[in-house]
């Protein structure tokens, strides 16, 4: 879903694939993560599919 919704919305992505890339569950759970997605940026971070923080990192 988080996934669909920053295409629809035109927000430019990486995606990181915990399945295809292990080494990715370990920075996950160094940073205190415990679920995905975790989407991050310059200047924040959301935790989980929150449209209305995703909205944010369009503006």
């Amino acid at each position: 879903m988080a996934k669909r919704f920053l295409s629809e919305n035109n927000i430019a992505f990486e995606e990181v694939n915990i399945d295809i890339q292990p080494d990715a569950i370990d920075w996950l759970k160094e940073q205190g993560f415990q679920s995905v997605p975790v989407i991050t940026s310059d200047a924040t971070t959301v935790v989980g599919f929150r449209p209305d923080q995703l909205k944010q990192l369009a503006s």
